[in-house]
């Protein structure tokens, strides 16, 4: 591995598979040819990736005619952590569900699909209630909001409590708090707090009929 990472071009090939995987012959040599100004020959490109496969640093899959490369990081963590030790504190943890409690699902799904513009993403029948999900539209693999029916005992006097005090159960990202708001109401939709400006962020605080408030925000 050390001896096919020696050669420059193959490090500027790993570093192109790095920036786009998925790389045909013909697209590395252009984009070695354009960017690094490398005048290999496509039979000499070829080579080099033969010796990168060798070396467990590229894998290759065929599309119709045609041969893709995309790295393999896999040996490279073997030597980092042989030296190094695996990453401290292990994996970073991600968030992939967050959760509003409603009193319809059915009902909020409409609301949060049809008016504030999530899609569905899961609908699986769980007994009387279904795991529920939406995503965002521009990030349809994204963080999923889970649209929990809000049946345990302790769960609508905590909602409850929530909106007597006006405070918003979660907050969502909007490119113009200003123009949504004047969309939403176009729609029926209630506002609790009218577009605020309060210093670089500018915020608001709607009903989503499912006995939730939502604060929407902009920087």
């Amino acid at each position: 591995m050390f001896k096919a990472l020696a050669d420059p071009t193959r490090r500027a090939i790993i570093d192109e598979l790095l920036e786009r995987d998925d790389q045909t012959l013909f697209e590395l040599c252009a984009r070695l040819a354009t960017k690094h100004r490398l005048g290999s020959t496509r039979q000499a490109v070829s080579q080099h990736l033969a010796v990168l496969e060798e070396a467990g640093l590229v894998r290759v899959r065929r599309r119709g005619r045609y041969k893709c490369h995309s790295v393999d990081t896999g040996p490279l963590q073997v030597i980092v952590e042989r030296w190094l030790g695996p990453p401290r504190g292990g994996v970073p943890m991600r968030i992939t569900l967050a959760s509003v409690l409603v009193d319809d699902q059915e009902k909020a799904l409409r609301f949060y699909t049809d008016v504030l513009g999530f899609v569905k993403k899961a609908d699986i029948p769980l007994g009387e209630h279904r795991w529920l999900t939406v995503v965002s539209a521009e990030d349809t693999d994204g963080v999923q909001l889970v649209l929990e029916p809000d049946g345990h005992p302790a769960a609508k006097p905590f909602k409850e409590a929530l909106v007597a005090d006006g405070i918003p159960i979660t907050s969502f990202s909007v490119p113009d708090v200003e123009a949504e708001a004047a969309r939403l109401r176009a729609l029926g939709v209630t506002f609790t707090q009218a577009p605020l400006s309060m210093g670089s962020v500018t915020t608001a605080v709607l009903d989503d009929t499912c006995g939730n408030l939502i604060q929407i925000a902009s920087a």
